[in-house]
């Protein structure tokens, strides 16, 4: 199953129409999404707009895949749960977020072994793809990581919030 967010804030349809349309050519692979607040009319995935804490990880950990945008929420929790991720940053010029901090975090994220960045529908459809050829496969296993095994992407997020402008200018 692959298991898609979008988080709590703005409606994120461009993400939820391109997985949706993937889902469309793949009948055979089942999707979930928390939706948030989004009004569009999905056919090819099963949708909720919200999920509780706890519902929201038992999907992830269920998940063969997690398809999200750029929160890192979302990232930290299916790196733990060593699952393979597809991130979808959202953009400000298309009303998606107040300013585009998802594509700097998408830019970092994307230096893990775990993490694919699509920025738009037929990029997602290609490694939705490319996910399915692999057996939705992660790069770093199955297993649930501890703290050690997470120490790269703290430092990797560490490095991205204390050694940046917030205008996502030069490095202090």
């Amino acid at each position: 199953m692959i298991f898609a967010t979008v988080g709590t804030q703005l409606p994120f349809d461009r993400l939820l129409l391109g997985l949706d349309s993937w889902a469309a050519l793949n009948p055979g692979v089942s999707v979930f999404a928390q939706c948030g607040d989004s009004r569009k009319r999905l056919r090819h995935i099963e949708t909720v707009a919200q999920l509780s804490q706890r519902d929201f990880r038992a999907r992830l950990k269920a998940a063969k895949l997690v398809v999200s945008h750029a929160g890192m929420g979302s990232i930290l929790t299916a790196a733990e749960l060593g699952k393979p991720v597809i991130l979808m940053p959202r953009r400000a010029k298309f009303g998606e977020h107040r300013n585009d901090h998802q594509q700097d975090t998408a830019i970092e994220m994307a230096r893990l072994s775990n993490v694919t960045v699509a920025e738009d529908g037929e990029a997602l459809h290609a490694a939705l793809d490319a996910a399915v050829a692999l057996g939705f496969e992660s790069p770093i296993g199955r297993a649930e990581l501890g703290g050690e095994a997470l120490a790269p992407l703290i430092e990797v997020v560490r490095d991205f919030v204390w050694n940046r402008t917030p205008c996502g200018g030069a490095s202090a």
